[in-house]
C-alpha cells in the first residue's frame, strides 16, 4: 500500500527505535513508488514504506543507499581515493564507462556510437572510447583539435552542432571531416561553400520536452516540411543529402517519444524517395538515454528493445545506417562529485529548514540543477535524525542555489567540514564549470 505524507511527518531513527513505526525505512523521490521496486531516491515529497528493503536496522530514514548506484567495491575504491583529495572535485571510474559502452553496443549491435564529447571532454575518456572503437560527435573546433590530437581519424567524426561559423566548417573540412549536421538554409549554404561534396543530415524537431529532464528540441531542429526542403536544396548545392537526425531530450524517461520521432523520419524517407528521387541512408537518433539519478527510469535493455521494435515497425529488417550519440548515459553514473559543507544556517530563530552551503555550486559544475532539472542523489557519512534543507553554493550570486523547492533531507548533525557525495555526476559537471567566477577555479577531476 502506498502512503504519501509530508516530509515533516517522517519519524526519525530514534522514534523508530521506540517502536512508533512498523516500517523500517522510507525511500524518497519525486513520484510515489511501489513497495519492492529496485530504485530508491533521496529527497522529495512522496515516499512509500519499504518492507522488503534488505538493509541493516539503524540506517536512517531518507538515506540514500550507495548500493543502488555503485558496486560496493567500486564505491569503496572511489571513496578511498576521494579521502586523499581537497574538495571540491569529481572522481570518475573509467571501468564503469567501459562497461556502459559495452552495454550500449550490446543493446544496439547494428548502430554506430558517436560519443558526445561535450558531456565530458577528458582525454582519459576520449582515449578509452577511441580504443573501444567509438566515433565522436563534435561541437566545436576546440573539441575537434582535442579529439584528433588523441589519434582519432576524421572518418570517425561528425560535426553535430547546427550553429557554426563558416570558417569553422572549413576548418573541419580541411581536417578531413565529411559528415555535417544542419537545420537551416543559411547553415546549409555555408556547408556547401566551405565543405563541398560533404554528407549532410538534417535535424528535425521532436516532441517529448515535458518528459525529458533536460529538453533540447527548441533551439535545435526544424519542422518536417523544412527538413525535406533542406535535403532537396542540399542535392542542388552539390552536397550529399544523407539522412535525418533528432534528439528526444537528455535524460528522457518516456520511451514512446522515440516511436513518434522515428515515424516522422519514415515519412521523410518515403516522400523524398517517391517525390524527389532522394534515397536517404542515415538516421541519427542522438542521445537521451538516462543516467541513474533520483527519478526512476527503465533499464537500458528496455530502451533498446522498444526502440529497435519501433525501428523495425517502420523500416522492417532492412534498417538504414543508425547512429547513436550518447553522452550522459555513458559517463554520468561513473562519477562522484565530492564537496565540503562550508556553513549550516537558519534564516530566523523559528525557521524550520536549514540552509546548507557547500564549496561546490551551480557555477562550478552543478549547472544542471538550474530550475532543479537534474536531481542528483546525495550521500553523506553522517547518520541520524533528518531535516529538510536548502542546498546552495559558495558564490556571491543569489542564483547559486541548487535545491530549494525540491526538498532534500540531510542529518541534523551535519556540520561545517562534513562532506557531501553527489552521485552520478560524471557528465556535464567539469565541462560546465566556470573558469574563474568569484575567483573559484574550475572543478578538478580525477580518473581511477
Amino acid at each position: 500500500m502506498l502512503e504519501t505524507i509530508h516530509p515533516a511527518q517522517v519519524l526519525t531513527t530514534r522514534q523508530q527505535g521506540q517502536g512508533q513505526i512498523s516500517h523500517g525505512l522510507f525511500a524518497f523521490g519525486d513520484m510515489p513508488w511501489e513497495v519492492g521496486e529496485p530504485k530508491w531516491g533521496y529527497g522529495g515529497r512522496s515516499f512509500a514504506p519499504i518492507d522488503q528493503f534488505s538493509l541493516p536496522l539503524g540506517v536512517p530514514s531518507m538515506s540514500i543507499q550507495v548500493e543502488d548506484y555503485y558496486a560496493r567495491d567500486t564505491f569503496n575504491k572511489m571513496k578511498a581515493f576521494a579521502d586523499t583529495q581537497e574538495t571540491p572535485f569529481v572522481v570518475i571510474d573509467t571501468a564503469m564507462i567501459a562497461q556502459a559502452y559495452d552495454d550500449l553496443r550490446a543493446g544496439f549491435e547494428f548502430a554506430k556510437v558517436y560519443y558526445a564529447v561535450k558531456a565530458n571532454p577528458a582525454v582519459e575518456i576520449i582515449d578509452l572510447l577511441k580504443d573501444k572503437g567509438s566515433s565522436f560527435d563534435i561541437a566545436s573546433i576546440y573539441e575537434l583539435d582535442k579529439v584528433m590530437a588523441r589519434g582519432v581519424s576524421p572518418d570517425r567524426i561528425s560535426y553535430g552542432n547546427t550553429i557554426k561559423k563558416s570558417k569553422d566548417i572549413r576548418y573541419f573540412y580541411e581536417k578531413g571531416v565529411r559528415l555535417f549536421s544542419t537545420d537551416s538554409e543559411a547553415d546549409l549554404r555555408n556547408i556547401a561553400k566551405a565543405a563541398p561534396g560533404s554528407k549532410v543530415y538534417v535535424r528535425i524537431l521532436t516532441e517529448g520536452s515535458t518528459t525529458a529532464d533536460w529538453p533540447l528540441s527548441r533551439k535545435f531542429g526544424c519542422q518536417t516540411d523544412m527538413a525535406m526542403d533542406l535535403l532537396i536544396l542540399a542535392r542542388d548545392l552539390g552536397l550529399v543529402p544523407y539522412g535525418i537526425s533528432f534528439h528526444v531530450g537528455s535524460q528522457q524517461r518516456d520511451i514512446s517519444v522515440w516511436d513518434a520521432a522515428i515515424a516522422k523520419v519514415k515519412v521523410i524517407f518515403e516522400r523524398l524517395k517517391e517525390e524527389d528521387g532522394i534515397h536517404l541512408k542515415l538516421i541519427n537518433m542522438g542521445g537521451g538515454f538516462p543516467a541513474n539519478y533520483i527519478t526512476r527510469t527503465n533499464s537500458l535493455e528496455t530502451y533498446a528493445e522498444e526502440i529497435i521494435r519501433f525501428l523495425k515497425e517502420d523500416f522492417g529488417d532492412d534498417l538504414p545506417e543508425i547512429i547513436l550519440e550518447p553522452g550522459r548515459s555513458l559517463i554520468a553514473n561513473a562519477g562522484i562529485l565530492v564537496s565540503e559543507v562550508v556553513l549550516v544556517a537558519r534564516k530566523s530563530r523559528t525557521a524550520v529548514e536549514r540552509w546548507v552551503y557547500t564549496d561546490e555550486g551551480k557555477f562550478s559544475g552543478l549547472i544542471e540543477t538550474m530550475d532543479e532539472a537534474i536531481k542528483f542523489p546525495i550521500w553523506t557519512e553522517k547518520k541520524g535524525e533528518m531535516e529538510e534543507v536548502v542546498i546552495a553554493g559558495p558564490t556571491c550570486d543569489s542564483a547559486d542555489i541548487m535545491y530549494e523547492n525540491y526538498k532534500y533531507g540531510l542529518p541534523l548533525n551535519l556540520a561545517i567540514g562534513d562532506r557531501l557525495y553527489w552521485l552520478s555526476t560524471g557528465a556535464y559537471t567539469t565541462s560546465y564549470s566556470a573558469v574563474e567566477f568569484n575567483g573559484f577555479p574550475p572543478l578538478k577531476s580525477f580518473y581511477v
